[in-house]
């Protein structure tokens, strides 16, 4: 199953690569603690050299985002993935050196063969 989750990463960083690179907005796309993708912005807001240094993060909810937040971003991705639905909402951040950043989080559920991805837009 790791081999098929590291293909749907790979592939989906493909199909989103024009909007990972030129947003102005920093975004991830999750499917696992261990698969997901991100674009420099987000990487740099958090602190990280680069996406592949946070990819590298084995649990993000714990390691990158505020105790007080950590609740709220679960139940927005449960939301998503349940119900199939987007929602916007308030997130505190932890950055590698250990400061914080307040930011809002639009979260929507992705399909990509056969597995549902949360894509993340974050301002």
């Amino acid at each position: 199953m790791i081999e098929v989750h590291e293909e749907v990463i790979h592939e989906i960083a493909e199909q989103f690569k024009m909007i990972l690179e030129s947003s102005d907005q920093a975004i991830y796309i999750y499917l696992d603690d261990i698969h997901k993708v991100s674009n420099a912005k987000y990487a740099d807001l958090l602190g990280y050299s680069s996406p592949e240094e946070w990819q590298r993060v084995k649990n993000p909810v714990e390691t990158t985002v505020a105790p007080q937040s950590q609740a709220t971003l679960v139940a927005h991705y449960n939301q998503a993935m349940d119900k199939m639905s987007a929602s916007t909402f308030k997130v505190t951040w932890k950055k590698k050196n250990g400061g914080t950043v307040d930011t809002t989080v639009i979260l929507v559920p992705i399909a990509f063969h056969d597995h549902l991805l949360a894509l993340h837009f974050i301002s």
